[in-house]
């Protein structure tokens, strides 16, 4: 009883997320004419292109957002960083008119003047749309805005004619899911099958784990390098690590799986196009995964917030003596979890896929389980599946746009990060954001190898000039300098409480997660409360929500950061809440204020 009741909980928080349509209406967004996108994919395509791949292409200049000043967010690991010279930043002033706070509501939800030509507005339809845009209009001024851009590039270096630039689709995967479940084994045991480790190197590995009496953690040393994260076993930083196959190049981000480093999984979440959900078929750890306290479902619900679409379900340590490759234990881990999954929006028949694995042995990975050891299941290995999904729809000709997720000094400034638009040459000059410091490219390296041009989805390291590393925070955004992103510090958005004990009311204040941002926000006023079923909005505004409400609310963040309207670039305009180490809203950037 109490599971069917739990789920009818999940299935009306989440159905805001993509069952009704009308839940999420964007009410401030600039009208359908300039960005009803045009969905271009072939059906095959969209299983996979929406996984978290934003649209490179961001409009040259939006004048139809309500003159909103806003941007990309950067993508961070952390607590709450907030960018370092923020104070000095000048904002840029947000020209015509801000819906004030002082007309009447409707007013203020009435903006689109044609929302009937639009997608309808559940999270799928947004994402589907945006990875496939846009206008041919759009297509236009971007491709002017890149050729504006192209010769300062070409002019700085004419005599290096060899282009040197990764040519496989690049696909990355987030390894998800409870503390212990053997997320970093698994990373380990499929670079160790593929020979990004060599075999010197993991009996290493072996024989210091053997040391310290952890047999069975050597493979995950592969991904946990730091002293602290071998010592405990616990991953705390996102690992990354890389391999390929005859048709794609695919980074691999371990995500933490302990509570306490929620931010950090968010920022990995945050630049993955597939998410791979682990879970423990052992006895006893399944459960504590799954229910309450565990982060199985923060996991899978935060990988599908960040935009993740096709998620992988491996059922590992089947091979436990507890379990012994038992495929009623198997069907019980995925009935216990497929409802929940449902209700986050995952379409068991398009993008959700169960497989037994076992990460200590690797078996289910690269190669088939043999027949003799689990009969009953006849699905592909884990490589070859991911190896054969269809391939994400990347546009290449948007301004660039690269969330800065890390950085470092090395004989000038190294920025890291996932490329979510457009393209960077050697000697192109571009703008950090929100500071506005122009910077000129001085090498690329797409996952560790030197390159001359990257291209999006791409996990690269970008070493700058004109810039000191201790003036960039995680969180501040690479972009095209003829076409910045836009930055902001209020704005309107559409909220979902999840989970929430007491009301939420102006003044409260929580951590919003923006791609790989955090920054401190308050709550600056309620404008209208939307209903779930029908999308109306109420004609007065709302003095208090409470958990399960769908609100409009406006917010005010700490510092200027970088951020877009949802509609315009989903990437850069989906976030989350999280106060006291929970996670209890989600939402989206309807329209930046100033």
């Amino acid at each position: 009883m109490d599971q069917d009741s739990e789920n009818n909980d999940m299935s009306a928080k989440f159905s805001t997320l993509n069952v009704n349509a009308q839940e999420f209406v964007p009410s401030f967004c600039s009208p359908s004419t300039t960005t009803a996108p045009t969905q271009v994919a072939a059906p095959a395509t969209a299983v996979v292109t929406t996984a978290a791949t934003p649209a490179p292409t961001v409009p040259t200049s939006a004048p139809s957002s309500g003159g909103s000043s806003s941007g990309g967010g950067g993508a961070g690991g952390g607590g709450a960083t907030t960018p370092t010279s923020t104070a000095a930043t000048p904002t840029p002033p947000s020209s015509s008119a801000p819906t004030p706070m002082e007309k009447g509501d409707d007013d203020a939800v009435k903006t689109p003047e044609n929302n009937e030509s639009e997608p309808l507005d559940s999270w799928d339809a947004e994402e589907d749309s945006i990875l496939t845009p846009e206008d041919e209009e759009m297509e236009l001024e971007d491709g002017e805005v890149d050729g504006d851009a192209a010769p300062k590039v070409s002019k700085k270096k004419p005599p290096k004619v060899e282009e040197s630039r990764s040519k496989k689709e690049h696909v990355n995967v987030v390894f998800i899911g409870h503390v212990d479940a053997g997320k970093s084994t698994i990373g380990g045991q499929i670079m160790s099958l593929t020979g990004m480790v060599d075999k010197r190197t993991l009996e290493k590995y072996e024989r210091e784990a053997r040391e310290k009496s952890r047999e069975s953690w050597y493979l995950s040393w592969a991904l946990d390098t730091n002293q602290e994260e071998r010592d405990k076993g616990k991953t705390v930083e996102v690992g990354r690590a890389y391999f390929e196959t005859e048709k794609k190049h695919f980074t691999i981000l371990d995500a933490p799986g302990h509570k306490s480093f929620v931010p950090n999984m968010i920022g990995g979440a945050a630049q993955a196009d597939l998410a791979v959900l682990v879970i423990s078929a052992r006895k006893g750890e399944f459960e504590t995964g799954f229910d309450r306290g565990g982060q199985t479902r923060e996991h899978a619900m935060l990988a599908k917030t960040a935009g993740v679409k096709h998620l992988v379900v491996l059922v590992n340590k089947m091979d436990d003596p507890t379990v012994n490759w038992d495929v009623e234990r198997y069907n019980e881990c995925k009935d216990k979890i497929l409802p929940y999954l449902k209700k986050l929006g995952f379409n068991p028949l398009k993008d959700l896929t169960f497989m037994p694995v076992s990460g200590i042995t690797g078996q289910g990975l690269r190669e088939r389980i043999d027949d003799s050891i689990c009969p009953w299941y006849e699905g592909p290995a884990f490589i070859p599946f991911i190896d054969e999904l269809p391939s994400l729809n990347r546009k290449t000709d948007g301004p660039f746009i690269m969330p800065i997720v890390d950085k470092y000094k090395d004989m000038g400034t190294v920025l890291m990060g996932k490329v979510e638009s457009g393209m960077a040459k050697k000697g192109t000059n571009l703008l950090v954001m929100p500071n506005r410091t122009q910077v000129c490219v001085d090498q690329l390296w797409s996952d560790d190898e030197e390159v001359t041009s990257v291209g999006p989805g791409e996990n690269v390291k970008i070493k700058v000039k004109g810039i000191e590393e201790e003036d960039v925070s995680p969180g501040f955004v690479l972009c095209d300098a003829s076409n910045p992103i836009k930055t902001g510090k209020v704005f309107d958005a559409q909220v979902v409480i999840l989970e929430h004990k007491s009301i939420i009311c102006a003044g409260y204040s929580a951590v919003m997660h923006i791609h790989c941002a955090a920054e401190e926000i308050t709550v600056k006023a309620l404008i209208c409360l939307v209903d779930k079923k029908t999308g109306d909005k109420s004609k007065t505004r709302p003095r208090f929500v409470k958990q399960d409400q769908v609100a409009i609310m406006r917010i005010e963040c700490s510092g200027l950061i970088c951020l877009e309207q949802f509609k315009l670039f989903p990437q850069m305009g989906r976030f989350t809440l999280r106060d006291e180490n929970k996670t209890i809203a989600i939402g989206k950037v309807l329209k930046v204020v100033e």
